[in-house]
């Protein structure tokens, strides 16, 4: 028999809410809430583990929940009020599950290649730009993204919803910016750095070897660090107005370089 809760006033929807809401929480206790059949099923896909299942039976059977789901994990039926106080979006499909960080630790990563594709961030601020940095890894099914100095947690709702899910389908690892060139050069990969500085053409470098692509900000660019740690400053050509676009934009131009060159392998 499934427990139920119909009042958001309920002391677990209130713990919920706050994962929800606040980083500080989530990295606390080392949960968060995932909302949504496809983002559930790719975090299953990626190997997370869920402590609870929440679901609105209105819009979601017992029966596809155990197509979905290992019958073992507590289900809750929760009314209508307290899904809507907790789902981001009002298109879920009734289902939400709370599940554990993973470290996403440098140290933890694993290249399945001796020739590793990876993609560095540096201090990326908008959700919404991680989440599309996100699906244009995914898209490109590059070894890893690595987030330096990161100003918010991987598992902010805005950035699984804006990546489609795409959070639980890269291997992602965060961490300092000097921890992060160390580890590059201790793996002998390639640094080549998005940048106006002393800068190349992007399509003139060879990035068949071990090689990861660092972009910055927009507004400020990567930092002195990067710079003088860079195999090589590249430059996407521009021949408009403007001199510089979509951090993600820019990160998929360069990334399906790479991925050209290698034969999309």
């Amino acid at each position: 028999m499934n427990k139920h809760i119909v009042s958001i006033q309920n002391p677990l929807i209130k713990e919920l809410v706050q994962l929800k809401e606040k980083s500080r929480e989530r990295k606390k206790t080392g949960l968060f809430l995932i909302e949504g059949e496809r983002e559930i099923s790719l975090a299953i896909k990626g190997h997370y583990e869920f402590e609870t299942i929440l679901f609105y039976p209105e819009l979601i059977s017992e029966i596809r929940i155990n197509e979905l789901i290992d019958q073992h994990i507590e289900r809750i039926e929760i009314s209508k009020e307290v899904y809507e106080k907790l789902a981001y979006r009002d298109t879920t499909e009734g289902i939400l599950a709370i599940a554990k960080n993973k470290t996403n630790s440098i140290s933890d990563l694993k290249f399945n290649t001796k020739n590793p594709l990876i993609l560095v961030a540096e201090a990326p601020e908008k959700p919404g730009n991680i989440g599309a940095l996100l699906r244009t890894a995914d898209a490109a099914n590059i070894d890893a993204v690595i987030i330096a100095n990161p100003k918010t947690d991987l598992y902010n709702p805005n950035i699984i919803r804006s990546s489609v899910g795409c959070v639980f389908t890269n291997q992602i690892a965060t961490g300092r910016t000097s921890d992060i060139i160390e580890f590059l050069k201790t793996q002998n990969i390639n640094i080549y750095c998005a940048a106006l500085q002393a800068s190349v053409n992007y399509h003139s470098q060879d990035f068949t070897k071990p090689t990861a692509i660092i972009v910055g900000t927009e507004a400020t660019g990567l930092s002195d660090e990067w710079i003088n740690n860079s195999t090589q400053n590249i430059i996407i050509p521009m021949q408009g107005e403007i001199d510089s676009m979509n951090v993600s934009v820019a990160a998929g131009i360069l990334i399906f370089e790479a991925k050209r060159q290698r034969g999309f392998l």
